[in-house]
Formats: structure tokens, sequence, C-alpha cells
């Protein structure tokens, strides 16, 4: 282990790989690539792992590296960081191969299949003194981090992240697939343990579930209404919430956020608008309403993930998305994905209908 991490000095190139390069493991690799080119991060992208090795082969072609058949191979070649974006189903599996070699990891969304996996892989984690991040990817939008400092006491979120239906991912449903990402984030925002969630959900293109809306209320009194779906005909992916006297509105695909604030000595015929009527947004026709746009810098959020990883092996710090995060999001996705089968048993839907959640 201090062998491992002398040579994860500034002065010498951390050498990373990607296990698992289908539709967005191929994305990791795109940006560490990228990234070969930054002097600052003094990196040396190794090579990429995946099951198909033909897919591994073209991936490897695209960006200039290597193509290995198996993670062995891959940790042969003394690589110390690694993305690992293979099926959930394999995420413990593949990062305990790595942690054993004290190879630091970026396992992706949701860390594990089951709690008892994440609660291992936080184990492996320390036992073996590895830094290992989750990739909640959101974490790392501009909008969510510029609407951080902007969090007063939110009393209720209403989420929505829409997609059409591809094939990918269909070894989870939507809420480990899509919903978890505003899990994690609502858990961020709220700071407050969950104390109900009530859920619906349905299968409709799969056999799992593909759309979801959730109510969950906080033990702060804060009450969050989530829907997912991945068999829209559009893609929203927005986060809005109300504070005393203010609303904030977040747009994850535009990376931009609106902040409409109410003046504490409003009073007469504004009191009686509704400040949040798109008809009503406009400034001069609300003189007790003030819209603010805070700064957003445009940042791809993989590649913010990507450098905070790196970062957080160079330094041996914590990283910004730690596994008791990861844990967390999917202890309460867990959550959801139960009481969307108590529902379903509930009201009786036809067993067709009622697959498996």
């Amino acid at each position: 282990m201090a062998e491992n991490a002398d040579a994860r000095r500034p002065d010498k190139p951390l050498h990373v790989g990607v296990v698992g390069v289908g539709s967005f493991g191929r994305n990791h690799a795109r940006v560490y690539r990228d990234l070969q080119s930054d002097p600052v991060q003094n990196l040396s992208f190794i090579g990429v792992v995946d099951a198909d090795f033909t897919v591994a082969q073209a991936v490897a072609r695209e960006f200039g590296i290597s193509a290995f058949r198996s993670v062995g191979e891959l940790i042969q070649t003394g690589m110390q960081a690694a993305s690992v974006a293979v099926p959930t189903a394999a995420h413990l599996n593949v990062a305990r191969q790595l942690m054993e070699k004290g190879i630091d990891v970026l396992v992706e969304k949701p860390m594990t299949a089951t709690l008892a996996e994440a609660d291992e892989m936080i184990g492996l984690a320390e036992r073996y003194g590895c830094i290992a991040q989750v990739g909640h990817l959101e974490r790392f939008n501009p909008a969510v981090r510029a609407t951080l400092p902007l969090l007063t006491q939110p009393m209720f979120f209403e989420v929505h992240r829409l997609s059409v239906f591809t094939p990918r991912s269909l070894d989870v449903d939507v809420v480990l697939d899509l919903m978890i990402h505003d899990i994690d984030i609502v858990l961020t925002f709220a700071k407050s343990a969950v104390k109900e969630i009530r859920a619906v959900g349905l299968p409709i293109l799969s056999r799992k579930t593909d759309i979801a809306n959730v109510r969950m209320e906080f033990e702060s009194g804060c009450v969050a209404n989530l829907t997912a779906s991945r068999v829209s005909t559009e893609r929203v992916r927005k986060l809005r919430f109300f504070q005393p006297r203010q609303y904030v509105s977040l747009d994850y695909s535009r990376q931009d956020v609106l902040v409409l604030t109410i003046d504490s000595t409003t009073s007469g015929a504004a009191d009686d608008m509704d400040p949040f009527n798109p008809a009503n947004l406009a400034a001069s026709a609300l003189p007790g309403i003030t819209p603010f746009k805070p700064a957003v810098e445009s940042q791809e959020p993989l590649r913010a993930e990507l450098i905070s990883f790196l970062r957080s092996v160079r330094e041996r710090s914590s990283p910004e998305v730690t596994l008791e995060d990861g844990r967390r999001a999917l202890a309460v996705a867990t959550q959801v994905v139960e009481a969307i089968a108590q529902h379903s048993r509930r009201v009786r839907l036809p067993e067709l209908t009622r697959a498996e959640s």
C-alpha cells in the first residue's frame, strides 16, 4: 500500500482505467482521454475492460488506448484508480477486485444492488485504505453547485426527470436508474431524515417499473414530490423548491437557476397575486418580487466529477460523494421500490402489470 501511495505523488502520472464501457462507461473513457492533455491532471489513461471484448476494442481504437480482456489484466498494468461502470449487479465484485489491490474506485450509481452489498463495499474501502466515490453525477452539475449557497429552509420540492425509452440500464428499474439522482439531491438539500414514503409505479415497456411518482415527508416537515419516467416523449430534468419567501427553479439540462424572492415588506395587491404563476413573472408587474439568476459556470458534470475524484486520489482526501452518501440514497430508493410494490399489491394490479420492480 505504501508503494502504491508513493506512486500517486503529484510529480508522477496517475494511471487510470475504466471497467465497463457501455453507453455511460464510454463517456468516462472519453473524459479521461481528454484529461490526459491537461498538464494539471498529470494523467495516464491506461485502458478499458468490458465483458464484450469487441466493445472494449472499439472504444480503445476510438480513444487511442488499450483494451483488456479482464480486470486482472488491467490491474497488472499498475493502474492506480478506475471508474467502475459495469451493470449494477457486478459493482461489488469488480470494486472488490480493484480495492483488494489498493486501487481507488469511482463506482457508478446506484453503488450496489442491495444495502448488504453497500455495507460490504464500505467495509472493503476501510480495510484496504482506498478512496471510493459514488457516481452521483448531478452533485457536479453547475446549477446544483450554484443552488447550494441559496438554501435556507426548503419545505416543498417538485422534481421531474423524464426520458425517452432506451434499452440501456434495464437491469434496474426507473427508481434506481433515474430517480436516484434526484433522491440524492433532495436528501442533500433537505438535510433531514425521511419520515414517510408513498409511491406508485408501473412497468410500461420493460419488465421493471418504468414510471414512478413518490411523495416523501421529512422529519423537518419538508415534503418532496418526485416523478421519474423513462418512457416519456420528451426529456425533462427539473427541480423546484419553496422555502420561506423564496422560490428556486433549477434546470439540470440547461444548467440554469432562477430565484424569486418576496420582499418582506410587500403588502396590498401584490400579496393577493400568485407570484409563481408564469404569467406574473415580469418584475414590473410584481413590485414585491425580486428575480435573481445566480452565476452558473457551464461545465460538463462528468468532467467535474472525474476531476474531483482524481483530486481525492492524489490528496488522499474524502471524496465529494462518499460511499456513505451513496448508501443513504440507495436506502431511500430501496424504500421507494418497496412502497411501489406494496401499492401494487394493495390495489391488486394485474399480475402482468405488477412486474418485478
